[in-house]
């Protein structure tokens, strides 16, 4: 009974292998030139200025609230659209009440000035 296990044992092995290996020839095979460039922190396209305890800008957070937006209207859109004709009306009264609140937090975002970069 256990034989019969042995093909998917020897997939999972040589599998695992070929995901290591070059992981491996990376690094024995990569060279190795470090510097104080590349040893340095390195945050969002500036150099850290202050500890990792600090309080951030509220545009990170508004940029975040942005990107929920826009990705949950696209994950719902698709479902809907492919059920459209099944759900009616109702089902497109409901699309745009949803894409109506998400327009509401777009503007909001929007006169906040999360859209602007200095």
């Amino acid at each position: 009974m256990l034989a019969e296990y042995l093909p998917i044992l020897l997939f999972v092995i040589i599998g695992i292998g070929f995901g290591v290996m070059p992981l491996l020839a990376g690094f024995v095979l990569g060279p190795q030139r470090p510097d104080d460039e590349k040893r340095s922190p390195y945050e969002c396209g500036f150099e850290p200025f202050e500890d990792a305890q600090m309080k951030f800008d509220v545009r990170f957070y508004l940029v975040a609230i942005l990107f929920i937006i826009f990705d949950l209207e696209i994950a719902f859109l698709f479902p809907w659209a492919v059920v459209l004709e099944e759900i009616g009306v109702f089902g497109l009264l409901a699309m745009f009440l949803f894409l109506a609140i998400l327009v509401v937090g777009f503007i909001y975002e929007w006169k906040k000035g999360a859209l602007e970069w200095e």
